[in-house]
């Protein structure tokens, strides 16, 4: 399969990236909105944290089945589904009423989540003929470096100026066009997904 050119390659570049980021946003999105959310939900702050931990224990689950979990599937189906899931478990997790469900939503927006980061790369990857994956890498890993950092200041806007529920569904619109975007451009390689 060749790498795709042109316009099909910006989008794939630009719908990884987008999905990474989504994902590293999400991981520091929520530490500004704690306080809010356990008043809220008329909780106090250690339990309200289980929100961040259940996340962290989802990635740390999923991210090391991935790459079976692709190869059994198909990396193009996997990662439609792991975005699909991310976005599903946003929406829910902004109309919880109740930790426990929040929690749980966020647990299923980490599995989808942690899909999305490692999946995201080796797709980007294939976009490119093996002498320019150089450029992907450094596409990548300014997206990497801006999630994180993108985080808590989106979230401290969003706080500010709206409320909690917010901060999970800004995931929505992207999660839709990347869904979409990846649908349509994104090639199943040969030979794979059982």
């Amino acid at each position: 399969m060749a790498a795709p050119k042109g316009f099909a390659q910006a989008i794939i570049v630009i719908t990884t990236i987008a999905a990474a980021v989504m994902e590293l946003v999400d991981t520091s999105i929520v530490n500004v909105a704690l306080t809010d959310m356990s008043g809220s939900l008329g909780v106090n702050i250690e339990d309200v944290s289980w929100v961040i931990t259940s996340y962290a224990i989802a990635n740390v689950i999923i991210i090391p089945l991935t790459g079976f979990l692709a190869d059994y599937f198909g990396r193009k189906n996997y990662y439609i589904v792991s975005m699909i899931l991310f976005t599903l478990a946003s929406y829910m997790c902004g109309q919880s009423n109740g930790l426990l469900e929040l929690v749980i939503w966020r647990f299923i927006q980490g599995i989808g989540g942690g899909a999305l980061l490692s999946t995201s790369q080796s797709i980007l990857f294939d976009a490119f003929e093996p002498k320019d994956r150089g450029k992907a890498a450094g596409l990548f890993g300014m997206g990497i470096v801006l999630g994180p950092t993108l985080g808590p200041t989106l979230g401290g806007y969003l706080m500010e100026h709206f409320s909690w529920p917010l901060i999970f569904l800004v995931n929505i619109p992207i999660g839709i066009i990347a869904t979409t975007l990846s649908f349509i451009f994104i090639e199943q390689k040969e030979r794979e997904g059982k």
